[in-house]
């Protein structure tokens, strides 16, 4: 009789495997499954020609000069120098039923099994002619990032971005930093609301304001316009007032590649490809699938500690234990597969602020600083959902970091013990303003069980822990 791991053992000797995306997702993938003992073929298809490389750094080390845009390659480790690489070269389209990956090129490269890790791509100004002007940019790429930094260095009289996010604040940040006039425009009330809300988005935007930003919420840009050679010349705003620019960087977030997968029978569309907690890709019909998984940026998936709610994450260190519990999913038995529970995080600096986050802080509803000074932008917010620590983030205070990841795995409740007090201020609890968006039913509460990614697992709370008895006010 032939068993599963008669079945595995063939597979992990002569088995298929294709990669799509060949970035961090992709290259983690793959150093992981050998390292999970798979010696058959991996092919990594990516539509990018250079190498694999690292993204956080272009809008940081790059664009202050600190490095080279195209030396911030991905470097391969020997467990993956033996793969098929296909680089250049984009998928068009999906067949899972002839279990097939057709390019750019016309060829097709043939799977037993697949992962998805295509990724996002910059949103581009919408006006397809005037975001074709000389100096208006994204950035997205080693080669955006390497053009912005040589425009940035001739040292334009002003610079326009577009959107202040944390990609846009950034950029902002350095430009700052060469002390370049910068006009940053944001539809919302204040930068990053849509990551850390509005209350503490209020403090974001003071940040920017002290560092001389000259910073238009509520804005939007209507209209980019250029001189007979072509070139960006003026920038028109909402609020009737016309920018003399330079340069404008369009920071409007991302678009999920999943464009290619039409007609795959996938349940894949604008908000990501949606997947099962360890990481197989569902059917349009919501069945899951047995070969095709997902990760990364462009994966839809179910979190326990967020009411199961379908959740993407474009988040560095997401990418990679998204990544490896897929690649440990796709050449183990069905019987080993392990669940992507990580708990959420991401870090930026900008205005010689060191911002850190754990925890999915959009999830909240209310916010509390439980240490520190806001004054001195050394601080520790936590935030809170129906009596419960949901998220923290950190202004120059990341060492703490650990301990509220730790209270947020345990579902524990809101507003926290605080392990140091050092708040010059009575603790207040107040709306966390972030953007309207539908919130299901609630579930039963969940906490998370285990310390290594590879142990955690879900489980429910039969009570709830009390929450603290210290003194709050609500404004």
């Amino acid at each position: 009789m032939v068993t599963r791991r008669d079945l595995l053992d063939r597979f992990r000797k002569e088995g298929r495997i294709v990669i799509v995306g060949a970035s961090l997702a992709g290259v983690t993938a793959a150093e992981t499954m050998r390292k999970e003992g798979y010696h058959g073929q991996i092919t990594i298809i990516g539509d990018e020609p250079s190498e694999p490389y690292d993204r956080p750094p272009l809008s940081k080390q790059v664009l202050m000069g600190m490095a080279s845009a195209m030396k911030t390659t991905i470097p391969r480790i020997p467990q993956v120098e033996d793969v098929q690489w296909r680089l250049g070269k984009a998928a068009t389209r999906l067949d899972p039923d002839n279990r097939q990956v057709l390019l750019a090129d016309g060829q097709k490269v043939d799977f037993d099994r697949l992962l998805i890790a295509t990724g996002v791509r910059a949103r581009l100004w919408p006006n397809e002619q005037e975001s074709t002007l000389k100096g208006v940019y994204v950035l997205r790429t080693n080669e955006d990032a390497q053009k912005l930094q040589q425009h940035l260095n001739t040292a334009p009289e002003h610079v326009l971005i577009i959107g202040a996010g944390f990609t846009g604040s950034e950029i902002a940040s350095v430009c700052r930093s060469k002390g370049l006039k910068v006009t940053v425009t944001e539809r919302s009330a204040s930068p990053l609301m849509s990551a850390l809300g509005g209350e503490i988005g209020s403090i974001a935007r003071q940040l920017q304001s002290e560092h001389g930003v000259d910073l238009r919420c509520n804005t939007t840009v209507t209209a980019l316009e250029g001189d007979d050679q072509h070139r960006l010349r003026r920038a028109h705003l909402s609020d009737g007032s016309i920018l003399d620019v330079e340069i404008a960087i369009v920071a409007l977030g991302s678009i999920r590649n999943t464009e290619w997968l039409r007609g795959s029978n996938l349940a894949a569309g604008q908000l990501g490809i949606t997947c099962d907690a360890g990481c197989r890709a569902f059917d349009i019909n919501g069945i899951v699938t047995d070969d095709i998984f997902v990760a990364g940026d462009v994966a839809r998936f179910p979190h326990p500690l967020y009411d199961y709610q379908l959740i993407v994450l474009e988040h560095w260190g997401n990418a990679m234990t998204q990544a490896e519990t897929a690649a440990f999913n796709m050449v183990n038995l069905p019987t080993q597969r392990r669940p992507h529970l990580a708990i959420p995080s991401f870090w930026s600096v900008q205005f010689e602020i060191n911002i850190k986050s754990v925890g999915l802080p959009p999830f909240a509803d209310e916010v509390a600083i439980v240490q520190g000074s806001v004054e001195r932008r050394e601080f520790i917010a936590a935030y809170g959902h129906k009596g419960r620590i949901v998220a923290a983030v950190s202004f120059n205070q990341g060492k703490w970091l650990p301990y509220y990841e730790r209270l947020i795995a345990q579902a524990a409740a809101f507003p926290p013990v605080a392990p140091a007090y050092d708040t010059t201020t009575p603790l207040q609890i107040k709306p966390a303003q972030f953007p309207a968006t539908p919130i299901p039913s609630a579930t039963p509460s969940i906490a998370l069980t285990g310390y290594a990614p590879g142990e955690l697992r879900a489980k429910y709370l039969e009570n709830m822990p009390a929450a603290p008895k210290v003194a709050v006010s609500h404004p």
